[in-house]
């Protein structure tokens, strides 16, 4: 009963510390120019190699839960790339590699806008964030730390 009463516990505070990251987030896309959140964070161009396993994997399996949890209930717009930043600050926090994708695609639903973009975060092989990151997307950009 007490691991229970412990884990409800942990995910209470991953979605607090979700909810606080995508509003940092959030902020910082609408003031801040791409670029300078790339240079702030050290984020280096290209895919991580680094596969977490075991605890880590487990961690970064909860932190892409949290992410869009608390994503779906904010009162703000938490479209992907403020979650994948989000996800992105949850993981380099607890020293978990990943990589930060970002693409385009022709938008065929929307003429007036011809491009869509998007942008997911992957954790070793497995998507936490961005889940709609399917083969119509070219990736123009993969940042890790």
């Amino acid at each position: 009963m007490l691991s229970k009463l412990h884990s409800r516990g942990y995910r209470v505070l991953l979605l607090i510390e979700a909810l606080i990251c995508l509003g940092v987030m959030r902020v910082a896309i609408l003031t801040v120019p791409f670029r300078k959140i790339v240079a702030h964070y050290h984020l280096v161009q290209g895919e991580t190699v680094i596969v977490p396993a075991g605890r880590k994997a487990a961690r970064a399996e909860s932190i892409g839960w949290a992410v869009r949890a608390a994503a779906a209930r904010t009162p703000w717009q938490s479209a992907c790339l403020v979650q994948s930043l989000a996800a992105m600050l949850m993981l380099r926090r607890r020293g978990i590699p990943g990589t930060l994708y970002l693409g385009v695609a022709k938008n065929e639903d929307n003429p007036a806008e011809p491009i869509a973009a998007h942008s997911w975060l992957r954790c070793g092989k497995r998507t936490l964030t961005g889940y709609f990151a399917d083969n119509r997307y070219t990736v123009i950009a993969k940042f890790s730390w």
